[in-house]
């Protein structure tokens, strides 16, 4: 069951919705603020170490930048345990690493077989062609799945939908998160607003994860691995961006097949597959979750 918080800066009392609205602007900016200062650094320092010379034309490896990425998702994790203590003063199960190995292959799993059956829906109807190619790279789809994963699921669980939670309730909570997701996503290459509609129906596949553990892990793999399949498995678009791909397959649309359909150059979560796939998976968790009591929050 999800701990929200109820002591230090979340205490009841006078104007506690707009308390917890301001933790939530404050931890989401030095959360994102350390990640990037930990993970530049980090690059900066194997640049040093490895004796390279880094341009716009010529950039740092792709392992050091999956390490920095590492770096700095262990700074971000560590920097949200401390702020917790601290500013809400009390521990943080959200964060139990011993549940960290079961819950992250739960998400893994999930994650995978969610996106696998989206693609085989497309396949089957002959929306999207898929090819064999040679693998020639991995560390970059490693990177974005780990930054994307981390960041942005411990940011919008722990942070965004959990103080959104306490200020309002878990419905505008549920609601806030998945709008934002979608809004968030509206700038990136080929996007447009079904593809932000497809982003929202999802929305209830991390929270669901996050209300049925009580903590982020299966959360965090489920969103690595749904971008890792997408990206390198698959090599399709992952919301927009096409630089992770490099694994057996490639993916691209049918000919003549609307977007709609094939997810465009926005990628194949960006369909009506994943649209439906999408709001079954998202029902089904949420579903469990209430039917689990995970809709009444431990105030500790």
């Amino acid at each position: 069951m999800v701990v929200i918080g109820s002591a230090g800066v979340l205490a009841p009392g006078k104007w506690r919705w707009l308390r917890a609205l301001g933790w939530l602007v404050l931890l989401c900016v030095a959360i994102v603020i350390v990640f990037n200062l930990v993970a530049k650094a980090m690059l900066l320092l194997l640049v040093w170490a490895g004796g390279l010379q880094v341009t716009q034309t010529s950039p740092a490896p792709a392992a050091y930048r999956l390490v920095a990425a590492i770096a700095g998702s262990i700074a971000l994790v560590a920097t949200y345990w401390a702020a917790v203590r601290l500013g809400e003063r009390r521990t943080v199960p959200e964060l139990d690493l011993r549940r960290a190995p079961s819950d992250l292959l739960l998400g893994l799993g999930v994650g995978a077989a969610l996106l696998t059956t989206v693609i085989g829906v497309q396949w089957s109807f002959g929306w999207v062609i898929i090819e064999p190619r040679t693998v020639d790279r991995v560390a970059l789809a490693l990177r974005d799945s780990i930054r994307s994963g981390v960041l942005e699921e411990l940011v919008l669980r722990l942070v965004i939908f959990r103080m959104l939670w306490r200020a309002f309730g878990i419905w505008p909570a549920i609601a806030g998160a998945a709008l934002l997701f979608g809004a968030l996503h509206l700038a990136n290459p080929d996007s447009s607003p079904f593809a932000a509609a497809c982003l929202i129906a999802g929305e209830g596949i991390g929270i669901g994860l996050y209300l049925i553990t009580g903590r982020i892990w299966s959360a965090i793999g489920m969103h690595a691995a749904w971008n890792f399949t997408q990206g390198w498995i698959f090599g399709a678009a992952v919301s927009g961006i096409t630089e992770i791909a490099g694994g057996p397959l490639a993916l691209r649309p049918a000919p003549g097949v609307p977007a709609v359909l094939s997810g465009g150059g926005f990628g194949p979560e960006a369909s009506l597959a994943a649209l439906i796939v999408s709001l079954l998976a998202s029902g089904a968790l949420l579903f469990w979750a209430w039917r689990n009591g995970a809709f009444v929050a431990l105030d500790a």
